[in-house]
């Protein structure tokens, strides 16, 4: 019987629909960027999904031998009848964030492409001479 009660389909009405699904939804992050991130011996290649964003809404940042990664979308829809009254108006937002520790990126190389909700970039590691650059000599 517990295990009937529990395995039931409630109806989206019914007060407790909400406290079943409520742990999964506070515990699941379903708003996470999904992304992979592939090393080479000349780069590394991160390939993240950002469905639903437009381009001007992402922002990259390479920073601290990190990659920061925002993005943020806003959406307004309204539905109106034949007299132009406004029968429901709806928002939401998105702000997603993520960062990825990738030491040794020569960041002025840094390309980044964003088509149909998919971001990459390719971010090539320095050469031996340029990890060098930074060296003070002693006079």
């Amino acid at each position: 019987m517990t295990n009937y009660l529990a395995n039931r389909n409630f109806n989206d009405l019914d007060p407790m629909n909400f406290f079943n699904d409520f742990g999964r939804k506070f515990f699941t992050d379903d708003s996470s960027m999904k992304t992979d991130i592939k090393e080479t011996d000349a780069d590394y290649q991160v390939n993240a999904e950002l469905p639903g964003f437009k381009k001007d809404g992402i922002h990259l940042d390479y920073r601290d031998n990190t990659l920061r990664i925002n993005a943020v979308h806003n959406l307004e829809k309204e539905d109106k009848d034949e007299d132009g009254r406004v029968l429901r108006q709806e928002r939401s937002s998105s702000n997603i964030t993520r960062s990825f520790y990738l030491p040794g990126v020569d960041q002025d190389n840094i390309k980044a492409t964003y088509d149909g909700g998919l971001l990459k970039l390719s971010l090539p590691k320095m050469t031996e001479d340029q990890k060098d650059s930074h060296h003070i000599s002693i006079d």
